[in-house]
């Protein structure tokens, strides 16, 4: 009896081994009472702390495919299978408009625990479509990324979704759209190498591990050893990796501000102002947000598109 009750009604501290009662560490929003260590968080959870009560409108999820019949140990079915019953997602992704103290957006999140957050040709669909929503509706994109990397029971499908999201972010940037990164622990692989770290403001919480390939097969490769807190969020902050670290309970308020102050600065630009509303100009040899740059008319007569003001760095500066 008393190993069931300590299964179920406490959670031991992974960095400093204390046990917290798990309606305290509820209440704590998943922070240790006694180290501050974050702990991880479902993505349901995390909506359910970043966004306003009954603003999350989902929409449908995307239906996972096993286009290559693989099988490894186990058929990619069946793992898509428990999976679903373990998370109650359908894909591992969840995408829709909520809203951050009274202001909308779109949001698409990953969940760690499907399949550990693995990259999919269902979850870059998802990140695809929030951008489509964020687009047609011109209000900002959040996206929330806890990953290790591409899913590699679909091959180069998973591979593909590393353009596909890139190429969302850059739809957003083009409009000229907040794009705001929420980078959880741990976000690795072909996420952080895509969309998770081209937003305007990439955001992170204390302790959160970010990179590409992992510490062992670094520190393996080149054969050194590496520094302490390498790839932590504290690292990643010193050396410009990363915008913001900011405390979990902190968060929602953090992102409030950030919401503000892209409103702000798109108000006082203008309807009129390119970097406001997006470029709609042909591209240009001069213009320098032009994705084929090339000589025209108007490059020789000196016209170009004004580039807009990096968001990232009054995130930073603030």
């Amino acid at each position: 009896m008393s190993n069931s009750t300590s299964t179920i009604d406490w959670v031991r501290c992974p960095s400093c081994s204390a046990f917290v009662y798990r309606k305290r560490l509820k209440r704590s929003s998943g922070v240790c009472p006694e180290c501050n260590h974050h702990f991880r968080l479902s993505l349901p959870d995390r909506l359910e702390q970043l966004l306003d009560a009954g603003s999350w409108a989902p929409e449908p999820e995307v239906e996972p495919l096993d286009v290559l019949g693989f099988a490894d140990s186990k058929p990619y079915p069946s793992r898509l299978e428990e999976a679903q019953k373990k998370t109650g997602l359908r894909s591992g992704a969840l995408y829709g408009r909520g809203a951050i103290e009274g202001l909308p957006l779109a949001v698409v999140g990953i969940e760690f625990a499907f399949i550990g957050g693995s990259m999919s040709g269902g979850v870059g669909e998802a990140v695809a479509r929030a951008a489509d929503i964020a687009l047609r509706d011109r209000i900002p994109l959040l996206a929330i990324s806890a990953s290790g990397g591409a899913r590699m029971q679909e091959g180069v499908v998973s591979l593909m979704q590393m353009a596909k999201t890139s190429q969302a972010a850059g739809r957003m940037r083009a409009a000229g759209l907040p794009f705001i990164c929420l980078l959880t622990d741990p976000t690795y692989g072909g996420v952080t190498a895509s969309f998770a770290t081209l937003g305007d403001v990439l955001i992170t919480e204390p302790g959160a591990h970010i990179g590409f390939a992992g510490p062992s097969v670094i520190q393996q490769t080149i054969r050194q050893t590496l520094p302490d807190g390498f790839q932590t969020a504290a690292f990643l902050m010193e050396r410009g990796m990363v915008d913001i670290v900011v405390a979990r309970e902190d968060l929602k308020g953090r992102l409030h501000s950030l919401l503000k102050a892209f409103a702000a600065a798109a108000a006082a630009a203008g309807e009129d102002d390119p970097a406001a509303r997006g470029c709609r100009r042909r591209p240009t040899a001069r213009c320098p947000r032009s994705p084929t740059p090339r000589a025209s008319s108007a490059a020789s007569r000196g016209t170009s598109c004004r580039p807009r003001a990096s968001p990232r760095g009054r995130a930073a500066s603030s």
